[in-house]
């Protein structure tokens, strides 16, 4: 029975003047053609509007304070730079495209994962890292709030954490619960050490109030 449904499938085929393989092939060129128009409807970037991903260009960032002039590639992002280019390592790179917090860093004031800025576009901006946040060799009172609420296991996203409490307090003096909860919501800790950075987050906005010990 299988033959005979076959061989009347084929008959079938031939009697339409196409075969089931000149179907696929047909098709197939078909598929290829259209695939070939529609490539050809967005017009190819011109030559004037293309920069090449190597081409080194002079930029200015204000980092901690401090004007520093650099060579950089047009793709390279601001956490590379800090770290690669300026030796910032304080600044962390974990997945390296806006998950984590860990590279957090402030740009006039305001938290910016610095995974996803360009360093081209840092530019003429206020950068601030977590060594920008020290006094010397004395701890920021936001570090300091860290360490004495035990606020880190691995250490890994601290930097990126401190960062996010950091630009908190600064924009929101004497943030609730649910602030802080939002603050650093884009922060992650894989060791789940979330009861500590909250603790240090209201130390630290109490510090800089003036007002001591732990609320």
């Amino acid at each position: 029975m299988a033959k005979k449904h076959t061989d009347e499938d084929m008959g079938s085929a031939e009697s339409t003047g196409l075969s089931r393989r000149g179907f696929l092939t047909h098709m197939g060129v078909g598929a290829v053609s259209m695939a070939t128009v529609k490539t050809g409807v967005a017009p190819p970037v011109s030559r004037a509007q293309a920069l090449p991903a190597t081409e080194l260009s002079k930029v200015s960032l204000t980092i901690n304070g401090r004007q520093r002039q650099v060579l950089v590639e047009p793709r390279w992002t601001l956490s590379h730079v800090l770290r690669e280019v300026l030796g910032l390592t304080g600044t962390k790179v974990g997945c390296d495209r806006g998950e984590c917090g860990a590279c957090t860093v402030l740009m006039n004031g305001v938290t910016r994962y610095s995974c996803l800025t360009l360093a081209v576009e840092a530019e003429g901006a206020e950068i601030v890292t977590v060594e920008g946040l020290m006094d010397g060799e004395n701890l920021g009172p936001t570090q300091e709030a860290f360490v004495l609420e035990d606020a880190f296991q691995c250490g890994y996203c601290t930097s990126g954490q401190i960062m996010a409490v950091e630009g908190l307090v600064r924009n929101n003096p004497n943030p609730s619960l649910d602030d802080i909860r939002t603050g650093i919501s884009g922060n992650l800790c894989r060791c789940g050490t979330y009861a500590h950075i909250f603790a240090a987050a209201r130390r630290a906005a109490a510090s800089r109030q003036g007002v001591g010990g732990e609320l």
